[in-house]
């Protein structure tokens, strides 16, 4: 269990949070999202220990990190917005360089670094960190945190300035570790992401947080739903003046309504004049439709 209680950090008079107070449980995926300067970092990083809040609390199965963030780092992965390495090092040496400074044997490193270089699909090749790709090293940077095998997982950016296919594998790999059990924290531009892996999601705005939950508890809150009419007919031209704009989609006539009253009007237009509803689809608002709303 993870709970944190009016955390607030200034720095210099400039306070980049403000009062933030959230819990989610172990074995999830919880993503803090937000505008540019809203305190994401700064929040991932008094998660992590490695900076201390001005006040308020934060336990983390047990641990005061407050008072005692030595004690989270051995069962702690953390991944930096960048994927600063040590580019004239091999991914191999890389890995064994920190595999040592946790403790682990020889023979752990070599069977932990294999296990990650195959489910990562890194093909590291003897190269140098430096003449690896973009997407490459941010591979090595999230096999560097997990080298000791911690159940407490807290990504900056995972994917950020990854291409579709290498930020989508990422995307997957997250939660193939949630499924073996660690529990991890995220901040995400990719708001897309975000709705698709996390179980809870935090919106911060200027340090406060402005919402927290799942993401049918946020759609209720903050989004609405919009219902697509898809119809068949003849003679389009026998709706002007009878229902909402109308366009082409898919083969069909389609018409967007924005709740159940409207619905009811627009199809009833819609069979009067000839036509033919053949389906209705929902649509619920997205985190970035969200995000914009909250930020106006």
């Amino acid at each position: 269990m993870i709970t944190a209680t009016n955390l607030v950090k200034n720095f210099d008079g400039f306070v980049a949070l403000d009062g933030v107070s959230f819990a989610f449980d172990d074995g999830e995926i919880f993503g803090i999202i937000g505008h540019n300067g809203a305190g994401k970092t700064t929040l991932l990083k008094i998660i992590a220990g490695l900076i201390a809040p001005t006040s308020g609390e934060l336990c983390i199965n047990d641990i005061d990190v407050v008072k005692d963030p030595m004690a989270l780092k051995e069962n702690l992965g953390y991944l930096p917005e960048e994927s600063r390495l040590y580019e004239t090092m091999t991914a191999e040496n890389y890995l064994a360089f920190f595999g040592e400074i946790y403790g682990l044997s020889p023979q752990e490193i070599r069977g932990r670094s294999q296990q990650l270089f195959a489910a990562l699909m890194l093909e590291t090749d003897g190269k140098k960190l430096g003449e690896f790709s973009k997407g490459m090293k941010r591979k090595t940077a999230i096999a560097r945190s997990l080298i000791h095998d911690p159940n407490f997982l807290v990504y900056d950016e995972a994917t950020s300035g990854l291409d579709s296919m290498t930020s989508r594998f990422i995307a997957d790999y997250l939660r193939r570790l949630k499924r073996e059990g660690k529990t991890i924290v995220l901040s995400a531009h990719n708001l897309f992401q975000v709705e698709a892996i996390c179980d809870k999601v935090m919106i911060l705005r200027r340090g406060r947080m402005v919402a927290f939950g799942t993401m049918r508890e946020l759609r209720d809150q903050f989004g609405s739903i919009t219902y697509t009419v898809f119809f068949s007919i003849e003679d389009p031209g026998r709706l002007v003046g009878h229902a909402k704009p109308y366009r082409q989609e898919e083969g069909f006539w389609v018409c967007d309504v924005q709740d159940m009253q409207e619905l009811n009007e627009c199809s009833t237009a819609i069979t009067e004049v000839g036509g033919r509803v053949e389906r209705i689809e929902s649509r619920y608002s997205s985190l970035e439709e969200m995000l914009v709303k909250i930020g106006k």
